[in-house]
């Protein structure tokens, strides 16, 4: 992709984003989802692996997604409608509960796994998860697991790195070959790792880029 042609996906993500976002509801079981007529694109990761503030920063909206230093506040299926106000609204974004994180009862985390795991096996309008991990420490094995199972259920994802302001220029650059070479034998993951910063605003242009480039906003009122 040309830097003409990479400006020009970045302008649509940011007029996406532009259109506001707005929460809608918060899902605890199947029976609850929305009926599947919208796009839908997840953001997935560990607890405390900085989900909440990077959509925030997508949104440009500080308090749209709860932030904790407790992980684990995330506990439900968080769906939230971009471009709300524009008929019949751009696509939903999904936050997934927080991974990896084990201070609740076994029989809780179990009914989370299975809610989330339905999810992602079973959601026709489901297009991409967008798979957040710490730059700090790379791919762990709750990461390699969510793997597993995308790669099982087909489910297109894509890997964030999050929190590159906290790392060297070096390490970042190492923990971006090694994510790559880990993806090439994962047959549904997207080859491009997309480093970030919510602190910094780092890549967070490119982040919404990817994910204009799943919506057709043109439907919407987009000129380019």
């Amino acid at each position: 992709m040309s830097m003409s042609e990479e400006e020009a996906q970045r302008k649509r993500g940011r007029w996406l984003f532009a259109q506001g976002t707005e929460f809608r509801l918060g899902v605890v079981a199947l029976e609850q989802l929305p009926e599947a007529e919208h796009i839908e694109i997840a953001f997935a990761g560990r607890s405390n692996v900085g989900k909440s503030s990077l959509i925030n920063a997508l949104t440009n909206q500080k308090g749209l997604a709860r932030t904790s230093n407790t992980p684990g506040r995330t506990q439900e299926l968080n769906f939230f409608m971009l471009a709300p106000n524009r008929e019949p609204g751009a696509a939903w974004l999904v936050d997934l509960p927080g991974y990896g994180y084990a201070r609740e009862s076994k029989s809780k985390i179990a009914a989370w796994n299975e809610l989330l795991n339905t999810y992602l096996r079973g959601r026709p309008n489901l297009r991409r998860v967008f798979m957040l991990v710490d730059s700090r420490h790379g791919l762990k094995a709750n990461d390699l697991l969510m793997m597993d199972d995308l790669d099982k259920a087909a489910v297109s994802y894509q890997i964030v790195l999050t929190k590159v302001d906290k790392i060297k220029t070096t390490q970042l650059a190492r923990v971006i070959e090694e994510t790559q070479t880990a993806l090439l034998k994962r047959p549904a993951a997207h080859p491009i790792v997309l480093p970030s910063s919510s602190e910094k605003g780092t890549g967070i242009d490119d982040v919404r880029a990817a994910f204009a480039s799943l919506v057709e906003i043109d439907q919407l009122g987009y000129k380019a």
